[in-house]
């Protein structure tokens, strides 16, 4: 069984930085009293409790895993495949429903999702090293598709909401696609991909740095206006009087 070296620092940092957001999170979100609104709240929270959760079983030693790959042992923080699995499906919600998206996109960006990070847990636990790439190809393309939804069917969606709502979007987006890019080059040049340029140590804070960044900095960025939210929750003027 494999065991946590110098790396649990950093592990350490993710566990309190998911907690700390999410207490944040949690008084930020006290007093609001719309529902539409509440969302926003409740699905931002349950993303860094989820990392929380996760970062503090890979920080004692639970999350880690050790797999043999071409007869040299590999240690494998399963528990971060766990963390995506639930809270990627998460932020993309937190994206659909700020651009008032329909539920057939919200329903294809979540299967892609689920796609793309059950194909790259498939790498990471792939004993062959050939297949290793050729599974995390596959995740990543996955992912292309992902972000050229999220690019073309989300942009079109949000283009009808007020100006401060589209621009939220609009950072949201960059931010996502920046890191989540960034996530399979971490694990192609780290030690579960074959360039093994970065020990694990390294790779450790990387992933740790791009997490807290996707969901304590998303949340930050998303929450930090209750009146842009507001506008985001609002029904749709053709919506409101079909219901009327």
């Amino acid at each position: 069984m494999a065991e946590v070296g110098a790396e649990s620092l950093w592990l350490w940092i993710g566990t309190a930085g998911m907690t700390l957001g999410t207490l944040y999170f949690v008084g930020r979100g006290r007093g609001v009293t719309d529902r539409k609104m509440q969302e926003f709240y409740i699905i931002t929270i349950f993303i860094t409790t989820i990392a929380a959760s996760m970062y503090l079983l890979m920080a004692t030693g639970f999350g880690l895993t050790e797999v043999q790959v071409g007869g040299e042992p590999l240690a494998i923080y399963w528990a971060r495949y766990a963390d995506w699995i639930f809270t990627t499906p998460l932020l993309l919600l937190d994206l659909a429903l700020l651009a008032g998206a329909h539920r057939n996109t919200i329903a294809t960006l979540v299967g892609l999702d689920v796609f793309m990070i059950a194909t790259g847990v498939i790498a990471a636990l792939e004993p062959n090293a050939t297949f290793r790439i050729l599974w995390w190809g596959i995740s990543t393309g996955a992912l292309f598709v992902l972000l050229y939804v999220l690019y073309s069917v989300l942009s079109a969606d949000v283009s009808t909401k007020p100006p401060q709502v589209q621009r939220l979007f609009g950072q949201l987006r960059t931010l996502t696609v920046v890191l989540w890019l960034a996530y399979p080059i971490v694990w192609l040049v780290g030690t579960e991909g074959t360039l093994e340029l970065i020990p694990l140590y390294w790779e450790t804070a990387a992933f740790m740095v791009l997490d807290l960044s996707a969901k304590v900095g998303f949340g930050l960025l998303l929450l930090r206006s209750r009146s842009t939210l507001a506008e985001a929750a609002r029904p749709e003027p053709d919506a409101a009087a079909s219901t009327a």
